[in-house]
């Protein structure tokens, strides 16, 4: 819920103010799409930190008072940030039909989803890396995210119980396990680039091999669950 018109405005990033009410004919969506898309890049290009309001203000066809009247402040804004990052993620697991394909064919699109996502949102993976190094202080507030996890074990879940049931993955899979190699692949590949490349020689997003490391990912997912 937005602070009242009559709330000042916290002096994280300049001059305390008024919060104006907005105006009757501003799109409140998009202008909150807007404010969103830009304070995602500023926070994973500098930080929770290092962001600015003014900043974000002054790249956004906004004010910093409307940016204080739609979020509340920088935390709240940062918060929002993150949330809407995860949830594109777990939105897109959500529709994997997993019920209508052969549970190795699933687990395979289910790697493939996050590979392709993790590639596509670079920005998601500094922003986990900056929550990372707060402790995970200001998702841990958060009643939004605190839910949001169960989507992604729901659906590796039910893909992971059709494949015992058929027979073919092992009875001691962990469905928190396999989740945890299919991101740590996804995010290694974007968070380590520039290391890799340096120390090895070699790009991990280089166009040339992304075929291959989308496909070996999902080997090493099949090739576990359905070892004896």
């Amino acid at each position: 819920m937005p602070p009242s018109a009559a709330q000042p405005l916290p002096d994280d990033d300049g001059p305390a103010g008024r919060v104006p009410a907005p105006p009757r004919s501003r799109d409140a969506e998009r202008t909150r799409a807007e404010i969103l898309d830009v304070a995602t890049s500023e926070f994973a290009d500098r930080g929770y930190a290092g962001a600015r309001v003014d900043e974000i203000a002054a790249k956004t066809s906004t004010t910093k008072r409307m940016i204080y009247y739609y979020f509340g402040g920088k935390q709240q804004l940062y918060v929002a940030v993150l949330e809407r990052a995860y949830s594109r993620i777990r939105s897109l697991e959500r529709q994997l039909d997993v019920e209508h394909r052969d549970p190795v064919q699933a687990v395979r699109e289910l790697a493939g989803l996050t590979f392709d996502h993790h590639e596509a949102h670079p920005e998601f993976i500094r922003l986990v890396s900056i929550e990372n190094i707060h402790r995970a202080e200001h998702i841990a507030g958060s009643e939004a995210l605190s839910g949001m996890a169960n989507p992604a074990l729901d659906v590796l879940g039910r893909i992971l119980e059709r494949g015992r049931d058929a027979g073919v993955f092992r009875e001691d899979v962990d469905a928190l396990d396999v989740h945890q190699v299919i991101s740590s692949y996804c995010v290694f590949r974007t968070a380590n680039r520039h290391t890799w490349r340096v120390l090895f020689g070699r790009d991990m997003l280089d166009g040339e091999r992304r075929d291959h490391q989308r496909r070996l990912l999902g080997d090493l997912v099949v090739a576990h669950l359905t070892a004896r």
